[in-house]
């Protein structure tokens, strides 16, 4: 089954409200724009009219001599004559018997029907003749004189080719106006980059926490902005940029935002993928048009995040090639080499990936510093959750300090999240303040999920979950160098886990021994040892402790040095350092065999130490796991408690010192206090063991899962070994696969 890895939801690290003025910037474009088609179509409307009235106007009138007028008229065959200032308009009779065959084809036509025929009318052009009207007179045609209106044709003139010339000279100067600022492409090269300006951000250095290292040098930065007169004069200068490396969710973009806060500066904030568009060179366009405004508005500061997606290294081994991204990038580098740190422009990049970046992106002079923003230790952790805890109502209970020792290996987003979690739970069980029930309940929502209420399992599946857990449980006490155990739980959870088991450690540790990581796989195959002794069979359930074991074990030949027969011979390197710390063999075919077979040998060895352990124990095993089917939940307190009567031990002296017993036993007590009020009800075990490879004390074995999902790999444990991170809150997963 999956390893539930404590990387929670990938926030930004709790980056501040991106409410600039980018939003705001959006509606007058949209409602120029709107305008200009409303426009468009206006004028496409008038022009279609004017065009119809024409041809229409054309088709019902005919052009004939004067001689032919003349002559109609003594024919008999015109109605009427209107004499305009230039032409005579004829009228002619309509024929009644014409007119009714006409009407008995088309019933239409005497309701004006869209098939009638229009009037046909003829003109001709007027010819100075005093005898005309007499002579219309003799033939008793009706005529009449039009009265010039010398306003209607300048109108029809204004409407007809002036408005349609001054509606296109508008619509053109704004579209070349639109092209030259933005390129031929109508804007799509201008840099798209959101503007805060100094109150804007809303973030200062207070709201940063758990990364005293990185606002140390960034506050550096910041002084310079703010009196460059004590740095110049002895001939300091201000660094070009500054490169903010490190995890998921650890706040690159929350310390940015926090140095523009402080530094009182315009802030450009862009991610990496925005200058990548569509058409090729769009992005060095956007490169140009961002420095000419920061120039603009220099002293100021320009942020990319996710820099890799444009300063990806042009060499083939990393997806290079790509024209359009190393046109951009190539912009970039010219653009950081030429512009003057004389004028207060900083430039900040934040990127998870650095590995992966173009060598002359990170030399000096371009990014001088290079910042890591790594996770955070204890006391980083606490000082996280006193700052996303001091807009929230706390019980004057609550402990942070047992949150964060039993939260090793958490990023800031993930504690800002655990936070809320609490909050929400709080509130849903009608309380008015957070308590430390809260806070633990939202740790575990966060590791394994909320209680699956509607899984029932059967009692022999409730059994074997059981026994797995203890094993896990058991071969931690039995152990000198595992970490005590605070809860045993067959309760289901909605990430799979049919019950876990949680360690959590006492103190911070940076490296494991030798001895600690055989202890760490002998415990990760203590739940499928307890499997087959006491049921003859095994199941799915300790898939994921048999892949972390592994990943374990192979760490320990490949990377660190700790097998006799290949020595200190480095056969793995990692990949991906802040994301899934994948590792690459470098070594040949031949080797990467042996290296199978002495991983192999390792898990046997531990594998049957596991077996000799319970076996050796099996009635103290038999007694503990009959109390967990009973219960469902026990704490660590009372599974020792069982644990020393059954062995015949004394019960530890009380401390002395309150603190530290506190320290010691305060996280059972409040585990024991909500195991107490634990629903009744089964799902997937997990087991929380450290990994040196990965987060140690974060990681989260699903234990018991179907097969199918047992198939899905866990961040290889093997890997974080070098410098496990912090504590290791340890759940022993109980992923069998058959």
């Amino acid at each position: 089954m999956d390893n539930q890895n404590y990387q929670g939801p990938q926030n930004n690290g709790g980056n501040g409200n991106n409410n600039g003025n980018g939003g705001n910037d959006q509606k007058g474009p949209q409602k120029r724009q709107s305008f200009m088609l409303l426009l468009v179509a206006a004028l496409i409307t008038l022009l279609s009219m004017s065009f119809l009235m024409n041809s229409v106007s054309n088709s019902s009138s005919k052009e004939i001599t004067y001689d032919e007028f003349l002559q109609m008229v003594e024919d008999g065959k015109v109605d009427s004559v209107l004499i305009k200032s230039d032409k005579l308009v004829i009228t002619p009779k309509q024929d009644k018997a014409q007119e009714k065959t006409e009407s008995s084809r088309n019933p239409f036509a005497l309701y004006g029907g869209y098939d009638s025929q229009p009037e046909v009318k003829y003109y001709t052009g007027l010819v100075n003749d005093d005898s005309l009207p007499a002579f219309l007179n003799k033939y008793d045609v009706t005529y009449s004189k039009e009265i010039p209106d010398n306003s209607s044709w300048i109108l029809s003139i204004l409407l007809t080719y002036v408005l349609p010339i001054v509606i296109l000279w508008v619509l053109l100067s704004f579209l070349f106006r639109k092209m030259s600022g933005g390129g031929m492409m109508g804007g799509v090269g201008k840099s798209n980059a959101k503007v805060y300006v100094q109150k804007e951000t809303g973030v200062t250095f207070k709201d940063v926490a758990g990364e005293d290292e990185a606002k140390e040098s960034l506050q550096e930065v910041v002084d310079f902005l703010h009196n460059p007169g004590k740095y110049t004069k002895i001939g300091a200068k201000l660094p070009k940029g500054a490169l903010l490396v490190g995890p998921p969710g650890t706040g690159k973009t929350l310390l940015a935002k926090a140095v523009a806060g402080e530094a009182h500066v315009p802030f450009f904030s862009l991610a990496g993928s925005d200058f990548i568009e569509l058409y090729v060179g769009v992005g060095a366009s956007r490169v140009r048009d961002l420095f000419k405004e920061a120039t603009k508005n220099a002293p100021c500061i320009i942020f990319i995040d996710e820099i890799d997606a444009i300063g990806r290294s042009r060499d083939s081994k990393y997806g290079g090639g790509n024209e359009e991204r190393e046109q951009t990038l190539n912009q970039l580098l010219s653009e950081m080499d030429g512009f003057d740190s004389s004028k207060g422009i900083l430039i900040l990049g934040a990127t998870n990936r650095p590995e992966i970046l173009d060598k002359a992106l990170l030399r000096p002079g371009r990014f001088d510093r290079r910042i890591i923003v790594d996770k955070p230790d204890l006391k980083g952790r606490v000082d996280i959750l006193k700052v996303h805890s001091k807009d929230v109502s706390m019980d004057e209970s609550v402990d942070l300090q047992e949150i964060a020792l039993a939260t090793s290996g958490a990023v800031g987003s993930d504690l800002a999240n655990m936070i809320n979690e609490a909050a929400i739970n709080a509130v849903k069980n009608g309380r008015k303040a957070v308590c430390q029930k809260d806070l633990f309940d939202a740790v575990e929502v966060v590791l394994v999920g909320k209680e699956k209420k509607d899984r029932i399992m059967s009692k022999e599946e409730r059994r074997i979950v059981s026994y797995h857990e203890v094993g896990h449980a058991l071969i931690a006490a039995l152990q000198k160098n595992a970490e005590p155990v605070q809860k045993i739980t067959i309760v289901p959870r909605t990430m799979g886990v049919l019950g876990y088991v949680m360690q959590v450690p006492e103190e911070e540790k940076y490296l494991n021994s030798k001895a600690e990581l055989h202890d760490m796989i002998v415990g990760l195959l203590g739940g499928r040892a307890a499997e087959e002794i006491v049921f003859d069979t095994v199941t799915t359930g300790a898939s994921n402790d048999i892949e972390r074991a592994t990943n374990i074990a192979r760490a320990m030949v490949t990377q660190y040095g700790m097998s006799k027969r290949f020595g200190l011979m480095g056969l793995a390197t990692t990949e991906s350092q802040y994301l899934d710390q994948t590792t690459a063999m470098n070594c040949s075919d031949v080797t990467a065999a042996a290296v199978d077979e002495e991983v192999m040998k390792i898990l046997k060895n531990c594998y049957k130490e596991a077996k000799n352990m319970l076996t050796e124990n099996r009635a103290v095993m038999d007694k503990i796991a009959a109390h967990l089917i009973e219960q469902e939940t026990i704490t660590g307190k009372e599974f020792m408690k069982i644990y020393r009567k059954e062995k015949g031990l004394p019960e530890p002296e009380e401390k002395k010192d309150k603190k530290d017993d506190t320290e010691k036993t305060g996280f059972a007590a409040k585990l024991e206090a909500e195991a107490e009020a634990e629903k009744k009800t089964v799902e997937k075990h997990v087991t929380v063991i450290k990994a040196p490879d990965t987060d140690p004390a974060s990681e989260i074995k699903n234990d018991t899962e179907p097969a199918p999902e047992a198939e899905k790999a866990a961040p290889e444990a093997g890997d974080a070994v070098k410098e496990p991170e912090q504590k290791q809150e340890r759940t022993e997963d109980t992923n069998s696969e058959s």
